[in-house]
């Protein structure tokens, strides 16, 4: 096994900008490996939590249950409550928009009731937000729209109340 090298203190602002730029890159292991040596030494630093959060949630597409279950892992470190419903909900509309690009049997119902979660996330996020920061009301509109232009993305039917009696 190797032993990896400590980040110095002075290298996390620059480390979190190329972060940024390796998700913006599309090369989020890259950005995952940068922000977990920035938490070795600066265990609390809100901005690589948000990070690397993130940049499991561009994780989805290529792989769904390790990078979800550590997002959602990372939602109890951070401080700030609003952080966690917002980027709660970042999270399931990722998860709902990988459903969609799968496709497959049931994938817009899934889609869908992970579309719902966020918006739930959403609406607890816009009840707790700041004057002027509307994110979590621009990301409940966009599931939203989703949810009313695809016809696809519904709700399931109760199998039992689709069967024709005899």
């Amino acid at each position: 096994m190797f032993k990896l090298k400590p980040l110095s203190t002075e290298a996390i602002p620059g480390a979190l900008e190329k972060a940024d730029c390796y998700r913006f890159l599309n090369e989020p292991l890259e950005a995952e490996s940068i922000c977990l040596d920035i938490l070795e030494v600066d265990p609390q630093n809100q901005k690589a939590w948000i990070t690397l959060l993130l940049s499991l949630t561009d994780q989805f597409g290529r792989e769904l249950s390790r990078p979800f279950s550590r997002a959602r892992e990372i939602l109890n470190r951070l401080e700030d409550e609003y952080c966690r419903f917002y980027f709660d909900g970042i999270i399931c509309e990722r998860r709902a928009k990988v459903h969609l690009e799968r496709g497959g049997p049931g994938s817009g119902h899934l889609a869908y009731e992970w579309f719902r979660q966020a918006m739930d996330a959403y609406e607890t996020a816009i009840d707790k937000r700041l004057a002027g920061n509307d994110d979590a009301i621009l990301r409940w509109n966009a599931c939203a729209r989703i949810i009313m232009t695809d016809d696809g993305v519904a709700p399931a039917q109760d199998e039992a109340g689709e069967h024709m009696l005899e």
